[in-house]
């Protein structure tokens, strides 16, 4: 019998282009519980330390455990059809693999892999390998950004398939996709996340280097302002939503006809249709984004909380945390291998 038991939490941190988000979670009896969050502003990539020293010097989280994400050029993902041979021989096989995908030396990178379960168009005596590198710079400096911070390293992911792990946390949008193939759209501040998932699985990702920034742009043209008022414009835009959908709706078209081609290459190589798409990110919320989408995409689009998954906890401050939450989907996707 054990009268003091650890308690597995985690602090899952998004460290993005314009702000650091974080959430702290806790596992227990199954449930993934919301303990602590937080998002302080980033105003540059040099700034990155005293950033985070302030967002863990204000939010007073428990846990020193941190799982955090890379993005960007410096990471690739290949999807890979290859002969059926056992798990054990994986991490061999795919050091000879690697050659023929990853345009880096394979000495400077780091690399995993992982068997897609289920994945379509992949013959009787193959498998779907999902194989990812990363400059092993970019984990380095990760790893001493969060070390300088007092903070203890537990796991390094990927963007897109932290926005997964949020979605396959369950809860009612997850329910809804039951059994279909659906993309998770995540419109950051410079970037936007594009996973084409199937409940936990992963079938397809792509970084779209456009987001929420053109749009906070085509605002501030438009009304003549400072971009740091058209973002709050953007955030807020009380009686003026018809003004600002007419603002955005073309770097929303431009934005949606990106994607639409990442839906396009999905669908050809793999013979199956993305049925859905479920948006998030802070760049979601402006007027008109999810209609112009629909139209676009000729399917469902719906915005998407990537926290329905988690229980929150009582103490939190439920307001401040409703105003974040759609920013918060990979910070909340790390934070849910709490426990794991």
């Amino acid at each position: 019998m054990a009268l003091f038991r650890r308690t597995p939490t985690l602090l899952g941190i998004d460290l993005g282009s314009e702000s650091i988000k974080a959430i702290e979670a806790v596992r227990e009896k199954g449930r993934v519980r919301v303990i602590g969050f937080g998002k302080v502003e980033l105003p540059s990539a040099d700034a990155r330390a005293d950033a985070l020293a302030d967002l863990l010097k204000h939010c007073n989280f428990k846990s020193k455990r941190v799982a955090t994400s890379v993005s960007g050029r410096s990471v690739i993902v290949r999807y890979l059809n290859m002969v059926n041979i056992p798990d054990e021989n994986l991490k061999t096989a795919i050091r000879f693999e690697a050659d023929r995908y990853i345009p880096f030396d394979l000495n400077e990178v780091v690399l995993d892999c992982h068997r897609i379960e289920d994945a379509p168009g992949v013959g009787a005596n193959e498998m779907k390998l999902l194989l990812v590198a990363v400059k092993r710079e970019i984990v380095d400096e990760q790893v001493r950004l969060m070390q300088g911070a007092g903070l203890q390293p537990e796991l390094i992911d990927v963007d897109a398939f932290a926005l997964g792990n949020a979605f396959a946390l369950g809860g009612p949008t997850f329910d809804m996709a039951a059994g279909k193939v659906v993309a998770l759209v995540d419109i950051g501040a410079s970037k936007t996340v594009v996973d084409i998932v199937r409940g936990a699985e992963s079938y397809f990702t792509r970084e779209v280097y456009v987001g929420g920034n053109e749009i906070t742009n085509a605002i501030s043209k438009r009304f003549g302002i400072e971009s740091f008022e058209g973002e709050q414009l953007k955030r807020q835009p009380a009686s003026r939503e018809q003004e600002i959908a007419e603002a955005v709706l073309p770097s929303i078209e431009d934005l949606g006809n990106e994607i639409q081609l990442s839906f396009d290459y999905y669908e050809n190589q793999s013979d199956s249709k993305v049925e859905e798409v479920y948006v998030s990110g802070g760049g979601s919320r402006v007027p008109g984004l999810e209609e112009t989408f629909e139209r676009i995409f000729e399917r469902k689009t719906l915005s998407w909380n990537p926290l329905e998954g988690f229980e929150l906890d009582a103490g939190l401050d439920h307001q401040a945390l409703l105003e974040c939450v759609p920013a918060l989907g990979v910070a909340a996707g790390l934070a849910a291998r709490a426990g794991a």
